[in-house]
């Protein structure tokens, strides 16, 4: 926090602006981007966003407030200034307000305790409640997969700042959710978007209002799960930007459900997001945090969170702590073992185990450790599964590389590529097979075997 001492000055906000203006990012992109490069708070980052002033805004909060009549907040420059520096904090009201004007949730503008959670927009009448199931067919969203998966997200996010649920329903959910975790593990990500979004429908009707505490936890628990697949998937499907603002969402999710391991579970995962496309520090930034939610618990989110260290440092170059950590995911796999149904998404077996060993052992340039771990755990992987194999077998490849088997590397990554059925080759997939590529010697990255693997790439999935 002590960054936000020294913000940065208007200019370098206003060209923030016009940058994401340029790029076609929305008034909350530009803000999150403002308020991690400039260091400034996020609810300072929305009015920025915007290229306001701080008069300009109080004046509209004051129109904005008159339907309330005589209990509207006073608003003026300078207590809106107080507020966006943390010198005072807005009561709940003033923070309904300010949702309303925004169009934020409370977390968004960087309220987060119960009182502000639960704060709603005052009048009803600038930003009426989005209604999930109505904005998944809705032509204003659009009829693509991008416009409901962001109608989606932005409801999921007003109903965790906002929200009489019977145990039998909430089980019935349960029920679901696990099968859909149990699906993730080997259905394509596009059709599986479908079920989840569904789902997530479902426990977002239930928490329109805010429920008793412990009926919110569970509501929470499952709108985590769920949020966390999505994000998961998108990545998969090379949409980063919607990967990153899901991932978002489900630690708002796991953080209202108070439950640690699942807080930790998500940042685990949301871990592989910059792994795979960068920045390689945030990776393990999230994984360290993963890991000190787990306090040293022998679990298995705890081992998968360790291994995700080890996994982000190798690939960073940091060798020492890439070895040290693994060292403890090893011990604490040893201690945990893998807990939870190994076809379970929400699980860590050993052959995850093992993929996550297999990509810090590659890096870490240990190919013949790393062969012995890729062969163990593709012997684990049943026939109906995901692209996991696929990656094991592609790690291998980079490993022939740096042994100087330069055909031999590409010839298996190519018939790796082609076995993968089309729904699973997604960007993703297609990225991994590019590295063998590149853990070529620079001299033979243009001889008969690199390029008969990037003309397979090439390929439209029907003439495979």
């Amino acid at each position: 926090m002590d960054q936000l001492n020294q913000p940065h000055g208007p200019s370098c906000a206003k060209r923030m602006r016009q940058e994401g203006a340029q790029k076609g990012q929305t008034a909350h992109e530009i803000a999150r981007s403002i308020h991690e490069h400039c260091t400034v708070s996020l609810l300072r980052a929305q009015r920025l966003a915007r290229g306001l002033t701080q008069k300009a805004v109080a004046e509209e909060l004051r129109a904005l407030g008159e339907s309330c009549g005589e209990h509207a907040p006073k608003v003026d420059a300078i207590q809106l200034s107080h507020w966006e520096t943390g010198h005072h904090h807005p009561k709940p009201a003033a923070i309904g307000l300010l949702c309303e004007f925004y169009e934020c949730t409370p977390y968004e503008l960087g309220f987060v305790n119960t009182a502000a959670a639960q704060a709603l927009p005052m009048s009803g009448a600038v930003v009426p409640r989005r209604d999930l199931p109505r904005l998944l067919g809705d032509s204003v969203a659009g009829d693509s997969l991008g416009g409901r998966v962001d109608a989606a997200r932005r409801s999921v996010d007003r109903t965790l700042a906002a929200s009489t649920v019977s145990p039998a329903q909430l089980d019935t959910l349960d029920e679901r959710v696990f099968w859909a975790r149990q699906q993730y593990v080997y259905t394509p990500p596009a059709p599986m978007m479908e079920v989840l979004l569904g789902h997530l429908a479902e426990v977002d009707d239930l928490a329109t209002d805010r429920q008793p505490a412990a009926i919110q936890v569970r509501l929470s628990e499952l709108t985590a799960m769920l949020a966390t697949l999505i994000a998961d998937a998108l990545m998969k499907l090379g949409d980063l930007t919607r990967s990153q603002a899901w991932y978002g969402t489900a630690r708002n999710a796991a953080d209202d459900s108070g439950i640690a391991d699942l807080r930790a579970r998500v940042r685990a995962q949301a871990a592989m997001l910059p792994y795979y496309y960068g920045p390689l520090e945030a990776a393990v930034a999230l994984a360290q945090e993963a890991r000190m939610i787990c306090r040293g618990r022998p679990t298995a989110t705890g081992t998968f969170a360790a291994a995700a260290e080890a996994r982000a440092l190798a690939k960073l170059g940091d060798s020492k702590g890439a070895e040290a950590a693994l060292r403890y995911a090893e011990a604490m796999f040893e201690h945990s073992g893998p807990g939870g149904d190994d076809n379970d998404a929400f699980s860590f077996p050993e052959r995850r185990f093992l993929l996550y060993q297999s990509g810090t052992l590659t890096a870490l340039g240990h190919t013949s450790q790393a062969r012995r771990v890729q062969e163990q755990a593709l012997n684990l992987y049943p026939v109906k599964t995901g692209i996991d194999p696929a990656l094991l077998n592609f790690e291998k490849a980079i490993g022939l590389a740096h042994d100087r088997s330069p055909t031999e590397a590409c010839e298996l990554a190519g018939s790796t590529f082609i076995r993968i059925i089309p729904a699973h080759r997604t960007p993703i997939v297609e990225e991994r097979a590019r590295e063998v590529i590149e853990a070529l010697p620079l001299a033979i990255r243009g001889g008969r075997a690199a390029r008969e693997l990037r003309e397979i790439l090439a390929l439209p999935p029907g003439q495979m």
